[in-house]
């Protein structure tokens, strides 16, 4: 299997309790935007006690070793949700990432919920800020790199204002890319 195979499954894990729902239809439009099959796997078990004690975050270093261990990259690829605030070593917090070595993706709905930001709970909202992180964090599990399109999903958004500005799929040079990585 090469790396970016567009007909390789997408396994969608959710960490702890997220709605099954939500992630069915997630999958639903992960599977348009990349032709893959999509399929939502038991969850992943991340206690509190696997929080940064001192910051209240995980470590995204942390839940990715865990997703490998549960789900092995020969597999096709990983996306792990989780409600929990994530961070690494160069973020005080991340939306999202992808690695095209472990074949792993991650997306937080912590930081992308409305009321986060003091506003009121929006499901729609929440989901299409998801959407769009889950296909840039995918895109660079395939091994795609930021953009400089703003509306491209894989433009790298700082702010929450920023990924509300991004499209949930690929402008025309990415997908070109894309393409060219998975044939």
């Amino acid at each position: 299997m090469s790396s970016g195979n567009s007909r390789e499954q997408i396994s969608i894990v959710p960490v702890n309790s997220i709605d099954a729902s939500f992630l069915t239809r997630l999958g639903l439009c992960l599977e348009e935007r990349f032709l893959a099959p999509f399929l939502v796997r038991a969850p992943v078990r991340m206690p509190k006690t696997a929080l940064n004690g001192v910051r209240g975050q995980l470590f995204a270093g942390a839940l990715v070793a865990r997703l490998a261990t549960s789900y092995p990259p020969k597999e096709g690829y990983v996306l792990g949700i989780t409600d929990y605030d994530l961070y690494k070593t160069s973020a005080r917090y991340i939306f999202g990432e992808g690695d095209p070595v472990t074949r792993i993706a991650l997306v937080s709905r912590h930081r992308l919920s409305p009321d986060f930001y003091g506003e009121q709970p929006d499901e729609n909202v929440l989901f299409q800020r998801t959407l769009k992180e889950a296909v840039r964090s995918i895109g660079h599990a395939f091994g795609l790199h930021n953009c400089l399109n703003q509306r491209c999903a894989m433009h790298h958004a700082d702010s929450i204002f920023e990924t509300d500005n991004r499209l949930s799929h690929l402008c025309d040079g990415c997908e070109k890319r894309a393409r060219a990585q998975r044939s």
